[in-house]
């Protein structure tokens, strides 16, 4: 017999051997990637009906490259060294950077050179918007957390130009493809990113009980701040909007990290916040004292000044969540195509075909509803939407979105790691990591309560909002007997609905906005099956509880074709 010293000098492996049985691997699925991230039928689809054809090339170009193995490896990276404060430097100067890993500077690179900050801005073709959510949809197979500063980036824009004479400045380097994560004069660097600053332990959505002060001083338009904010992500970013209590009420401010003359603004980071998830990006306590800040919009309409940016977040909370649903569901159709059990593989069984079916509804709701929104974003900032409609289409269906679509990710992603059982449940996997991440996007840009109780304040103070609603729900009127009843339902509790029954409100708008789009835009097995279920009742309480009459082959054809 062979020694096992003589195996190692002959640089064979025992387990290689033979030698060691019980080592063999056997039943394991191989690694996913590389995969193409963008091989999703769904999201193709959307971007050409949204109007961002033009960029199909460069979306799938970016998909291969979201999933293959380096990109996966930066994701993963990223998350496993987490940021670290460094509040002084070796001198005892207060210097308050946060360092990151350099696959987080990997992945951010990517997004910012390929315009999924604020590039669209700057970008006369229709669709650009759209474009960048679709982007955002591929990316992500990657990991969640440097989508904040991007987003924020994004958002950041439209606040800005309240102020034409800031908005000069700064929107031409926030629009930038180049990342430079280096804190310097903002003027001087070739790129910038943006975050926001709003909530405060004591009030948390409830901004206007804000007790951040903003003081003018002898130049116009120039404050200090003075307080403590809760919640600011991203905090080496170059520039922030906050909210202060200024003498004429609660206004938005931009604050800078290095002011123009290369001095450090008094940015204090108390420290980071030990997060259930989002691990990769930093998320902080800074203190201003002192902090000098530029007012944007005027004095005591900060909330007003702001919205804009919260809507775009919202919208790029429904994307995260539509794209963590559809990155789970991928890893869980790799896995049951190559496991087996019990003399049969997962993917022929039909329970587990059931399942897999359900969710890939699921995610194709959430896909399409996110490009539709995108679209109505896309044509509202760029003017094309001269009766408003879209607008109002877009202030309604947001915030319907933001609460549905989220609230379902972890529900979602719960249901896909089981389908790869304990694997699923160990953190090599990365379905932990994905797991962990789905309740944040439910919880940032507003709370299911805050969420659903401004989709009532919309309805009684913008009535157009219900008609805007109701006139893309007719689009697919008399396709499906089991949408029109759902229709006729939501008008009715539109009529004598509460504030306590708003979820409930808000989840019917949500549903039938979805089985609308579906029907008008996805083959009829989708629709069917989700008409079926979500409105029809023919479901049980869990995934994986369609009826027998939905055709799961069609479903998974389309949704996985190496499943289906």
């Amino acid at each position: 017999m062979v020694s096992i010293l003589a195996q190692e000098q002959s640089g064979v492996a025992p387990e290689q051997s033979g030698q060691y049985g019980t080592h063999d691997v056997t039943n394991q699925p191989p690694p996913l990637a590389p995969y193409d991230a963008s091989e999703d039928t769904a999201l193709i689809e959307g971007l050409r009906r949204e109007g961002a054809a033009w960029a199909e090339e460069d979306i799938r170009r970016l998909g291969r490259r979201a999933g293959s193995a380096e990109a996966q490896e930066w994701g993963e990276q990223a998350n496993r060294h987490e940021p670290v404060l460094r509040t002084h430097d070796r001198y005892g100067h207060r210097v308050d950077e946060v360092e990151f890993h350099p696959s987080w500077h990997h992945l951010m690179r990517v997004a910012v050179g390929e315009g999924l900050a604020a590039a669209p801005w700057a970008d006369e073709r229709p669709g650009a918007h759209v474009a960048r959510t679709a982007g955002g949809l591929v990316w992500g197979h990657t990991e969640a957390g440097h989508g904040c500063p991007t987003s924020m980036t994004y958002a950041a824009v439209p606040v800005l130009r309240r102020q034409p004479e800031l908005a000069k400045v700064y929107e031409p380097l926030l629009t930038s493809r180049e990342y430079d994560p280096e804190l310097r004069v903002p003027t001087e660097k070739p790129g910038l990113l943006a975050g926001m600053g709003m909530t405060e332990k004591q009030g948390g959505s409830d901004v206007r009980t804000n007790t951040t002060t903003a003081s003018p001083t002898a130049e116009p338009g120039v404050y200090t701040l003075r307080g403590h904010k809760w919640f600011t992500s991203a905090p080496m970013c170059d520039v922030f909007l906050v909210l202060a209590q200024a003498p004429g009420g609660l206004s938005c401010f931009l604050v800078p990290r290095v002011l123009p003359d290369g001095s450090r603004n008094t940015f204090r980071i108390q420290r980071l916040k030990d997060k259930l998830g989002n691990r990769s990006n930093a998320s902080s306590e800074p203190e201003f004292d002192g902090t000098v800040a530029w007012l944007v919009g005027p004095e005591g309409r900060g909330v007003k000044t702001i919205i804009e940016m919260v809507n775009c977040t919202r919208l790029d909370c429904v994307m995260s969540s539509a794209t963590l649903m559809r990155k789970t569901l991928v890893e869980a159709g790799h896995h049951v195509r190559h496991r087996t059990a019990f003399g049969a593989r997962l993917l022929d069984q039909p329970l587990m075909r059931n399942v897999l079916a359900d969710l890939a509804l699921e995610s194709e709701a959430a896909t399409t509803l996110t490009l539709r929104l995108a679209g109505a974003a896309d044509r509202v900032v760029r003017g094309d939407d001269a009766e408003g409609t879209e607008a109002a289409f877009r202030r309604i269906a947001t915030a319907v979105g933001k609460y549905w679509v989220t609230k379902r990710g972890p529900a979602f992603t719960a249901e896909a790691l089981e389908c790869l059982g304990g694997n699923g449940y160990v953190e090599e996997s990365g379905m932990p990591r994905h797991y962990r991440e789905a309740p944040l996007l439910s919880i940032w840009e507003g709370s299911g309560n805050v969420n659903a109780l401004d989709v009532l304040r919309a309805l009684s103070r913008e009535p157009d909002t219900a008609e805007a609603l109701f006139t893309e729900l007719a689009l697919a009127q008399g396709a499906d007997a089991r949408l029109d009843a759902a229709v006729a339902r939501l008008k009715s509790q539109l009529a004598t609905g509460s504030e306590a029954s708003a979820r409930r409100l808000v989840e019917l708008m949500a549903l039938t906005l979805q089985a609308s789009l579906l029907i008008r835009h996805a083959p009829t097995p989708i629709a069917d099956a989700f008409c079926a279920t979500r409105l029809g009742g023919d479901w049980g309480h869990a995934f994986g509880t369609l009826p027998d009459a939905a055709d799961v082959d069609a479903i998974l054809g389309r949704a996985l074709p190496d499943v289906g």
